[in-house]
């Protein structure tokens, strides 16, 4: 609907207020997915450091009232991790920081490589090997005691009415926790609170960025949109349209299936929903790839159950998109994807 009409339409900042309030419920139920250790989307080899210089500094745009020093590793291993996740975590933490530094202050990142006998006697005992160790400090108002135990728990906020849901430290807790790491935290009233967060490391390297994406344009293929939720449907076909696509559309895996056994050959991507009643999406996968072992699927879920969508990725799935999504994210996978020799 917003990109049928310009700025100066009466219901333009109606629609716009809709998509936010969307944006900011897809935001809790991914706050709640992190803390239940469902929060791993796209696993690959990444640089700790790059995500800390980078998210720090957008963090610093915001609150510069608030000095943020870096000592990075330059030697520091890579971590197998969903990159948006561990933004996540660190911009929670930032927000935690700045809320105990109303008048500003400073805010401290360190990065150092670690064995599992190095981080101390307080954490669960870690599996023998290397770590990376992520240490943010604050010279804050500090955590008493009493709040110390429970900072972790989800809905826990010692913020006024309207100022926090209490699930930021949780949320923190839960990604840390899926990607097999650790977290403790330190504080005293007056004296600031430092968290230190280990995750193991890899000696995989980190996937290249692109310096640009280029822009979809029209009449790049045919899609099939898979889903079994009718009006997601509808507005997945209408984006694809808008972008240039020719779509054909199932809405069950089993008529995904007879249809890619009819058509595969017309199809250059299928996007594929991984929560459907008749054939899950990992099934739906596995026999799409039987019938042409080229195919190329994109993933598309909400959320991910006991790692199923890390499991289809790992066989072959070419990428991963997080429902609710945009035009903008939407074509860029798909670029990312169909555009690859």
């Amino acid at each position: 609907m917003l990109s049928d009409m310009d700025e100066n339409h009466a219901s333009f900042k109606r629609i716009k207020s809709i998509e936010n309030l969307i944006q900011s419920g897809a935001q809790l139920t991914g706050h709640l997915l992190g803390y239940a250790r469902k929060g791993r989307y796209e696993i690959s080899p990444v640089n700790l450091n790059r995500i800390a210089s980078e998210t720090s500094e957008t963090f610093g745009r915001t609150r510069k009232e608030i000095t943020v020093h870096l000592d990075l590793d330059s030697s520091l291993k890579a971590i197998e991790a969903d990159k948006a996740q561990i933004e996540q975590v660190l911009m929670n933490l930032f927000i935690n920081a700045a809320d105990a530094m109303q008048d500003g202050g400073d805010l401290y990142l360190k990065t150092s490589s670690v064995i599992n006998q190095d981080m101390g006697q307080r954490l669960n005992t870690p599996k023998p090997g290397a770590y990376v160790h992520l240490q943010v400090r604050d010279t804050g108002i500090g955590i008493d005691q009493k709040n110390m135990e429970r900072i972790f728990d989800p809905f826990f906020t010692t913020k006024a009415m309207g100022r926090g849901t209490g699930l930021g430290l949780a949320s923190v807790y839960g990604i840390v926790k899926a990607h097999d790491g650790f977290i403790d935290v330190e504080s005293h009233i007056g004296q600031g609170t430092t968290f230190n967060i280990y995750l193991p490391g890899t000696d995989k390297k980190p996937h290249r960025q692109e310096s640009s994406e280029p822009e979809v344009t029209a009449g790049q293929g045919k899609v099939m949109l898979v889903d079994d939720e009718e009006i997601a449907v509808d507005v997945g076909i209408e984006m694809l349209k808008k972008a240039g696509f020719s779509v054909v559309s199932a809405m069950s895996g089993k008529e995904a299936i007879e249809v890619y056994r009819e058509h595969g050959d017309e199809i250059d991507l299928i996007i594929l929903d991984m929560i459907m009643p008749d054939i899950g999406g990992g099934e739906v996968f596995d026999e799409l790839k039987a019938i042409n072992p080229q195919a190329k699927v994109l993933l598309s879920s909400g959320y991910s159950i006991d790692g199923k969508a890390t499991e289809i990725l790992q066989r072959g799935c070419n990428g991963f998109i997080q429902k609710p999504f945009g035009m903008e994210q939407l074509t860029k996978k798909i670029f990312e994807i169909i555009g690859k020799s």
